[in-house]
């Protein structure tokens, strides 16, 4: 086991929490905080790092409950403003997720389909406190013998509405180019042919996985800011791949770690919750959702001062390599190149898009930031922590001071 200078716990922080004491910074706040004191002196002087991300995240929906109908109803088939949403759950239970368009979309008929409502956009509409239209059938038992509903619902008048995202905030993503001689659409976006721009969806050194690459502070029963309210990390996300390839840094230099998110609906604003139509693909959901890190040492210090410039991501072909499952990386690319706006891919100079919003991703960060600080969110700490590969030993890294 190392030895660490400093030492702390949970119940410590939150401590300082209730009392009002706690030190409290942003991820990109800490950068500066380490280079100029050092990462033990860092260490003891903050208490929490708060992390956040704003982005397309396509494994994302929510289980609703509409309530009980007079005569009651076992649905079997469910729409809420004509998207699909499933029902084989329970009588009044169903899950709707964020990719699935309404049952008369085109989709890709006519190409490229615009995708213009799916059930991400039922889920902001519901958290805007929007009316949405459901239609329920069934084929009727003795005890539920209803076989239609049609009735407007809001989010307000729902018993229950749990938002679950199975797959989140993934731990480093491609840089998505396209060397084919053709336009093609993808989660990606819209990518020109001959590498006419590069397409990239984290938010660098503040995405919550960037800054404890190895789990150590993350895990089930973890409390995070959701969609604009609370939420809990209740496990790994599917495709949790902690096992990539990692910088010296020890983050990974490919799409690794993932989190399953669960939180209460009705807390949550559209503002953090934005339903996405990506052209010639489908539908989606955009997800605000920021980590605490609790600085318990200076191993933490350390992890959470990574900045841009040392975070790399793949670049992959989405023309051929993509969907023809290769494996081929072109090469890497600095967060800190890729948001500069361009980046050089061989001898050629081609435009970076960001698909994930810098701008709100501050923004979770510092509402977190500020939820702590006022005492309002307390740590929760893991039951279990991710799953995770053993960090290599640093004895000449952590611990410097300057």
């Amino acid at each position: 086991m190392p030895h660490f200078q400093v030492n702390k716990t949970f119940q410590e922080i939150n401590e300082k929490i209730k009392a009002g004491r706690a030190v409290v910074v942003t991820a990109e706040e800490i950068i500066g905080i380490v280079r100029q004191k050092g990462e033990v002196a860092a260490a003891r002087e903050v208490d929490v790092v708060t992390t956040g991300t704003f982005s397309t995240m396509c494994s994302s929906g929510a289980f609703l409950n509409f309530g009980h109908t007079k005569p009651p109803i076992k649905a079997s088939r469910v729409w809420l403003n004509e998207v699909p949403a499933y029902a084989g759950l329970a009588a009044v239970d169903v899950y709707i997720g964020c990719t699935e368009p309404a049952a008369d979309d085109p989709l890709n008929k006519v190409y490229p389909g615009e995708f213009k409502y799916g059930g991400g956009h039922v889920i902001q509409d519901l958290v805007a406190g929007k009316t949405v239209r459901l239609l329920a059938e069934a084929y009727g038992t003795d005890c539920y013998p209803n076989k239609g509903v049609v009735m407007d619902i809001t989010l307000k008048q729902m018993p229950n509405a749990i938002l679950c995202n199975p797959r989140n905030a993934y731990q480093n993503y491609n840089c998505a180019v396209n060397l084919s001689k053709r336009i093609i659409y993808t989660y990606m976006g819209p990518l020109r042919p001959r590498a006419g721009n590069a397409n990239y969806c984290t938010s660098g050194a503040l995405s919550p996985l960037m800054n404890d690459p190895y789990f150590k502070t993350m895990g089930i029963g973890t409390r995070i800011f959701l969609g604009g309210g609370v939420g809990y990390i209740c496990f790994p996300g599917t495709q949790h791949r902690p096992d990539r390839p990692r910088g010296p840094n020890g983050v990974p230099t490919r799409p690794a770690g993932t989190l399953m998110v669960i939180g209460d609906l009705k807390q949550m604003s559209p503002r953090y919750l934005v339903g996405v139509s990506l052209v010639g693909y489908g539908c989606s959901l955009a997800v605000g959702l920021g980590v605490p890190i609790p600085l318990l040492n200076e191993e933490m210090a350390h992890f959470c001062a990574v900045a841009n410039e040392d975070l790399m991501a793949p670049i992959v072909d989405y023309g051929t390599d993509y969907p023809s499952a290769t494996g081929r990386v072109l090469g890497e690319v600095s967060y800190a190149q890729l948001m500069s706006g361009t980046m050089k891919l061989g001898e050629k100079e081609v435009p970076t898009v960001p698909l994930s919003s810098l701008v709100r991703a501050r923004e979770v960060a510092n509402i977190l930031k500020e939820w702590i600080a006022s005492g309002k969110f307390l740590l929760g700490e893991p039951v279990d922590l991710l799953p995770s590969v053993e960090a290599p030993p640093h004895p000449d890294t952590f611990g410097r001071d300057s």
